[in-house]
C-alpha cells in the first residue's frame, strides 16, 4: 500500500529540506517523493528542474516500466519529441519509451507516477 500524508504544502519554506538534489544533476534538478509503496515500488514524485537546467549531457532515457507525467508549472523541452511541455501537458508513457534529454529556461515542476512493479 502506498504511503499516505495529510495536507501539506510542498512549496512552503519549512518543507524546503524535503527536496533532494538528483544524484549527478546537482544544481539542475531536485526531487521530492510524495508517496511510495515499499512492496511494489510504485511511487508518486515531483521533479523540479531549476532554471537553466540542461540534461543533454545525459542523453535520452527510458524505463522498463510505465509512468505518467504531468507538467505542474513552468516549461520543459523534450528533445525526443521536439516539443515544449507547458503546465497542463500530460503523458502516459509505455515501458521503453525514450524521453529527453530535457532543457528549461525558466524552470519546471513535473508530477510523476511510476510503476516499477509492472516492468517488462
Amino acid at each position: 500500500m502506498k504511503s499516505t500524508a495529510t495536507y501539506w504544502n510542498v512549496y512552503a519554506n519549512e518543507n524546503r529540506q524535503r527536496w533532494n538534489a538528483i544524484a549527478g544533476m546537482e544544481g539542475m534538478a531536485e526531487e521530492l517523493t510524495l508517496s511510495i509503496d515499499k512492496d511494489s515500488g510504485e511511487y508518486t514524485r515531483l521533479t523540479r528542474f531549476l532554471p537553466g537546467a540542461d540534461t543533454y549531457a545525459f542523453g535520452g532515457k527510458s524505463h522498463r516500466y510505465p509512468e505518467e507525467i504531468f507538467i505542474v508549472s513552468g516549461r520543459l523541452y523534450d528533445s525526443a519529441f521536439n516539443i515544449w511541455l507547458e503546465a497542463g501537458h500530460y503523458a502516459s508513457r509505455p515501458p521503453g519509451e525514450v524521453h529527453g534529454p530535457f532543457k528549461t529556461e525558466e524552470g519546471c515542476v513535473v508530477l510523476e507516477v511510476s510503476f516499477p512493479n509492472r516492468a517488462i
